[in-house]
C-alpha cells in the first residue's frame, strides 16, 4: 500500500501527544467504510464512520458509529437533548467542518461540536476512524480521543434484522458477539413500529 501522507489530524494527535497508528487505503478502490475495513483487515466492529447532524434550530452534533451500522435518529437526538436531529446535506459539510463526505474526522473540525460515540467503541483498547482525508485512516485508544474531543457514549445505532439472530430455544435477541440484548418479541415489535 502507498507511503501514508501526514494529515492535519495526525499533527493534532502528535501535538497532544496522543499516540496513534496511521493507514492509507488511497491505493485501492475501497469507498464505503466497510470496504475500507476490509482493505486494511480491520475487525468493522472497530472501524468507525463520522456523521454529522442537524436539529431544527441548526445545531450541529458529531456522532461516530461503527461502519456497518446505521445511526438511529431518535437515539441520537436523545443522545444531545434534542427533539429531533436529520443528517447535514452534503453540500453543508466542508463549509461547516472544513471536511468532505468520505473524509471526515472528528478531530480538526473548524468548530468543535457536542459528539457522542457509540458506546461501543469502549470495547476496544483502539479503534479507527478517518483521518480527515480519503484513502486515509487512524487507530487511536478511545480514552486517548477524549483527550483532542470531549465526546460522550450511548447506544445510537439501529438495530435492523441483519444484527439479530432468532434461537428457537430461548426466544432471545443477541447481538453480534452474542450477548442477549432482549426477548425477541419486544425487538420485532419495535422494528414493526419503525417501518411505519
Amino acid at each position: 500500500m502507498k507511503k501514508t501522507e501526514k494529515t492535519n489530524v495526525m499533527r493534532i494527535l502528535e501535538q497532544n501527544k496522543v499516540p496513534y497508528e496511521s493507514f492509507c487505503y488511497a491505493d485501492t478502490e475501497a469507498i464505503s467504510g466497510v470496504e475500507v475495513a476490509e482493505v486494511l483487515g480491520q475487525d468493522k466492529n472497530r472501524v468507525f464512520k463520522t456523521l454529522v447532524t442537524e436539529s431544527a434550530s441548526k445545531a450541529h452534533y458529531v456522532f461516530m458509529i461503527p461502519v456497518h451500522r446505521e445511526l438511529e435518529l431518535k437515539k441520537a437526538a436523545k443522545a444531545v437533548g434534542e427533539k429531533n436531529i436529520s443528517m447535514l446535506k452534503s453540500k453543508d459539510l466542508l463549509p461547516l467542518t472544513g471536511y468532505i463526505h468520505g473524509g471526515c474526522s472528528p478531530i480538526g473540525m473548524k468548530k468543535q461540536f457536542k459528539t457522542v460515540v457509540h458506546a461501543s467503541a469502549l470495547e476496544f483498547d483502539t479503534i479507527l476512524f478517518s483521518a480527515g482525508k480519503i484513502g486515509y485512516q487512524v487507530e487511536v485508544a478511545p480514552e486517548d480521543l477524549k483527550k483532542i474531543v470531549k465526546y460522550e457514549t450511548a447506544d445510537i445505532v439501529l438495530l435492523t434484522p441483519s444484527y439479530i439472530s432468532y434461537y428457537d430455544y430461548g426466544n432471545v435477541v443477541v447481538n453480534d458477539e452474542g450477548s442477549v440484548l432482549r426477548d425477541y418479541v419486544s425487538v420485532m415489535k419495535e422494528l414493526a413500529e419503525e417501518k411505519n
